[in-house]
């Protein structure tokens, strides 16, 4: 299989890459966070004592921010923390870490990836062929097939993404990227 020069050969854009990621990690967070205004902390609403003649400060409630029980001035409320980044710096990003990865020589294509039993260890002999028991690695295919999952999915530091979702984070955060044929010409053609 041959690795296109367009996407496997370029430059690679830092800060493309690291709008990406961020925009990534920004998007996982819940941003369910959230503390009670004036309007919404329990106590009266009634005027502790009157406007004028007292001598005191004015006061019109018990439950504002300055006092004990009060409310939280200006709190956390949800609200999501998505950032858009652009389609082509997403796709130049990915373009990016991938050639990375392959001038670094941690970018290995197999014919076959998929092992023939749902079996831990044929999987791991796979990955002890090349050294990799140690690593970090994500696992590129064209389709999720069910014994790579179920063969993968007890080993630490292993990651099976399909290739057609793997994001640059994904790409990023491994020793190692393993893929099969397939997923290369996919890749080959979805960011060329």
């Amino acid at each position: 299989v041959t690795l296109n020069e367009a996407v496997f050969g370029i430059t690679p854009n830092e800060h493309c890459v690291y709008l990406a990621v961020s925009s990534e990690m920004s998007s996982i967070r819940q941003g369910t966070h959230s503390s009670k205004t004036k309007g919404e902390v329990a106590g009266s609403g009634a005027k502790p004592w009157r406007q004028k003649g007292t001598g005191r400060a004015r006061v019109g409630h018990i439950r504002n921010p300055s006092r004990v029980h009060g409310s939280k001035a200006f709190g956390p409320k949800p609200h999501g923390y998505d950032k858009k980044v652009n389609k082509k710096v997403r796709q130049l990003a990915r373009r990016s870490v991938l050639s990375q990865k392959v001038s670094k020589n941690s970018f290995i294509v197999l014919d076959n990836i998929f092992p023939e039993t749902p079996k831990t260890s044929e999987f791991t002999g796979l990955l002890k062929n090349f050294n990799l028991t140690e690593k970090k690695v994500t696992v590129l295919t064209d389709s999720m097939e069910e014994n790579l999952y179920l063969g993968s999915r007890n080993i630490k530091n292993i990651c099976v993404v399909p290739v057609q979702s793997a994001s640059a984070y994904d790409l990023l955060d491994c020793q190692m990227i393993l893929a099969n044929e397939a997923s290369v010409e996919i890749l080959n053609k979805q960011l060329s």
